[in-house]
């Protein structure tokens, strides 16, 4: 029979509990992690040899939800899961993020880290259950890992920080930061805010390295107890001599090839000087190619950071803090709605907005809070953009996280659906890239918000931060480009208006960050941001006060919810004739609410005409002018409210009595059918019967 090791803590007053030993043994680690009705198992398992001829770590990372964890058969034919959520990539890539720099160099093993997530409690996130269970099955395996590490989300509601909050205190909280770390140090920071200012972000950050250091503390025994004997990663020795050779003679030439602001430029000239310190020293060490390219690409990182450390230069000339150059234009595109084109150095964006109708909102079928959304964003990195050439497929994770990122970073000033209601999507096509697309995605966004003529309630701006670490120091690097991001030890995204930030993703490379190194990126971030606003504000400095003339003009009327099934009619005949009648897109909710849009705003009008006649109540006391429809002895049956598009029309009685003020013998004396006749509503008995009365507008005539 198995031992199944049990250990529990709290984490924000709910029970973390670990289960090793019952499932998944087959697996180089496995966790069973329960936090409250949450449970997720996250295996972690390795190849048995190490992958040859790779310069990469090959980690693979899976998030797998499962519908039944929700008691959800999932939609569709098939009835089973199939391609990854937009919800589950992006915690796939919360997931990984963490973990991959605590692997050892020159480890080359496959390792595949699985998540299934079993069963949810909305009060107890699984997304940092699951990075907790990673930390544990790697902890207890044979796989080389520099953990544990800890996770939890900081919230802020009312001005207080609060850990994990739950689902109702995460509706009216300010922020939603996940922060992954070691008890030494942050690893991950991902998440978005409600223009929270720097200084409470850098608070809410370390405030949750605190409970990150308690998950740590809680897992270290339960490693030390069960942990297997590590695989050892051997060291690659590179003959001293040859490394001196190199050295001497690739330094000079890659100091020269590296200096240049143009990225193609540069990579022309490092490929050429790469290619000649290789076919230079294979003519000596013919056997020794891999470690020769090792030794180059090492001192190609050597110098670009010791420019910056020792001398406070960057490959392309700009000071540590200094921006690229900035441009921004909008309305490029004369036929959708809204366009911004942001250019910053060699890393161009073109945003493009879409207005449509509420039905439009996107339907969520994963295991979130949320089920819809009515802003969309979309990011698209085509190969062009870096220059290269390859197939172009379906979005893949990295495109899925960044527009993920800039969407989040909107969020916070799109105007509500009562104010603005329409469904909202923004498609960045990245057309350059050299440094953080993603941030300029968000700058562009901004721009075709406004030109669309959206209200969002302030601009915002984007900016990613470098870091460059060494035993004696740090230095932050403002607006970092691609060559920047792959030599540095951070990038550190963070978006916001001026008030404060809205969106903030940091990944490093090393095995943490100290708060120093965090409120030194912050306060250089804010800066850089300011600065780059000043430039897209002096294209489009406020919403335009008109949508553009291909947008749908939109109506928003309110009927009574008993009228519904009158506008929408038996199998929705009255409703579909109203679209052909007009063209417009009508909306209907539950609640009453009713959506027509149209491009025409005549035909727009005319759409919401038919719907008033439609809903259209009989009022007592008010005069109307009525077609006579059949006439009897004891009077006529007027039609007071005409019927639209098949439907049937309002009318009533007049008596024979009410015709004239003198007495009147027969109906056809005074009225025939066909008459148009002013009459005036005198009752609505309790059969809903109404009664009409001619008489009593003649009087008002005499009188007046």
């Amino acid at each position: 029979m198995d031992i199944v090791h049990k250990y529990q803590m709290e984490i924000a007053g709910r029970p973390l509990i670990i289960e090793i030993g019952q499932v998944a043994k087959q697996a180089n680690g496995a966790a069973l992690v329960r936090y409250g009705d949450t449970v997720v198992l996250v295996t972690a398992t390795a190849s048995k040899a190490p992958r040859e001829g790779i310069d990469f770590f090959p980690l693979t990372v899976d998030y797998e939800e499962k519908q039944y964890a929700v008691g959800k058969i999932p939609g569709g034919f098939i009835k089973r899961e199939g391609r990854a959520t937009e919800l589950a990539t992006l915690s796939a890539r919360q997931l990984d993020r963490p973990i991959r720099p605590l692997f050892p160099k020159g480890f080359k093993n496959d390792i595949h880290v699985v998540a299934t997530i079993m069963s949810v409690e909305k009060d107890c996130p699984a997304d940092v259950t699951a990075t907790i269970g990673a930390s544990m099955a790697l902890g207890v395996s044979d796989i080389p890992f520099a953990g544990p590490i800890g996770a939890v989300i900081v919230g802020m509601v009312n001005g207080e920080l609060i850990i994990n909050p739950t689902l109702e205190q995460s509706e009216s909280s300010d922020m939603h930061v996940v922060v992954a770390g070691t008890k030494e140090a942050i690893m991950m920071v991902e998440g978005h805010a409600n223009q929270v200012p720097e200084e409470t972000m850098l608070e809410a950050i370390f405030f949750a390295h605190e409970e990150i250091k308690k998950i740590v503390a809680f897992q270290e025994p339960i490693i030390a107890e069960l942990g297997q004997t590590k695989i050892e990663v051997p060291e690659v020795e590179i003959d001293a001599e040859m490394a001196a050779a190199v050295r001497e003679y690739a330094l000079p030439l890659l100091e020269e090839a590296v200096k240049n602001p143009d990225k193609k430029s540069r990579e022309d000239h490092m490929d050429t000087a790469n290619d000649e310190i290789i076919a230079h020293f294979l003519e000596i060490y013919p056997e020794e190619e891999k470690n020769i390219k090792t030794l180059v690409d090492k001192l190609l990182k050597e110098v670009v950071r010791k420019m910056i450390l020792e001398q406070g230069d960057r490959v392309d000339g700009r000071k540590l803090d200094e921006i690229r150059q900035v441009s921004c234009e909008v309305g490029i595109l004369p036929r959708p709605h809204g366009s911004g084109l942001f250019t910053r150095g060699q890393t161009q964006v073109l945003s493009v907005t879409t207005l449509g109708a509420a039905s439009e909102e996107q339907i969520l079928d994963g295991l979130g809070n949320a089920d819809r959304k009515r802003y969309i964003h979309h990011y698209n990195f085509p190969p062009y953009s870096t220059g290269e050439v390859k197939p172009m497929r379906g979005p893949g994770r990295r495109e899925i996280g960044h527009g993920a990122l800039a969407e989040r970073a909107l969020l916070a000033v799109l105007p509500s659906a009562e104010d603005f209601p329409y469904t909202i999507r923004v498609v960045s096509e990245v057309l350059e890239s050299n440094g953080s697309s993603s941030m300029g995605s968000v700058c562009g966004s901004t721009l075709s918000l406004m030109h669309a003529g959206v209200p969002i309630k302030a601009p915002v701006a984007g900016i990613a931060m470098g870091l460059v670490k060494s035993e004696d120091g740090f230095a932050i690097l403002s607006d970092i480009q691609g060559i920047e991001d792959a030599l540095g030890d951070m990038d550190f995204k963070l978006a916001g208006t001026e008030k404060g930030v809205t969106a903030v993703q940091m990944d490093i490379k090393i095995t943490g960050v100290n708060k120093d190194i965090v409120k030194t990126a912050l306060k250089q971030a804010h800066e850089g941001r300011m600065f780059i606003m000043g430039k897209m504000m002096a294209a489009i400095d406020k919403p335009n006060s008109e949508l553009s003339p291909y947008a749908p003009r939109l109506i928003k009327m309110q009927i009574h919810p008993d009228k519904i099934r009158e506008v929408i009619g038996p199998g929705g005949k009255t409703i579909h004739k109203i679209v052909d009648e007009t063209g417009c897109k009508i909306d209907i909710e539950d609640d009453g609410s009713l959506f027509i849009m149209a491009v025409d705003e005549q035909a727009a009008q005319k759409a919401r005409s038919l719907v008033e006649s439609i809903v259209a109540e009989v009022e007592v006391g008010k005069t109307y002018m009525g077609t006579v429809k059949r006439i009897m002895d004891f009077g006529a049956f007027v039609e007071i409210i005409p019927g639209v598009l098949g439907t049937q029309g309002k009318e009533g009685l007049v008596h024979i009595s009410q015709l004239a003020e003198e007495r009147v013998n027969k109906v056809r004396d005074v009225v025939d059918i066909g008459d148009q006749i002013l009459v005036k509503v005198t009752e609505i008995d309790r059969q809903g019967r109404v009664n009409l009365s001619r008489k009593a507008v003649l009087k008002n005539t005499v009188k007046s």
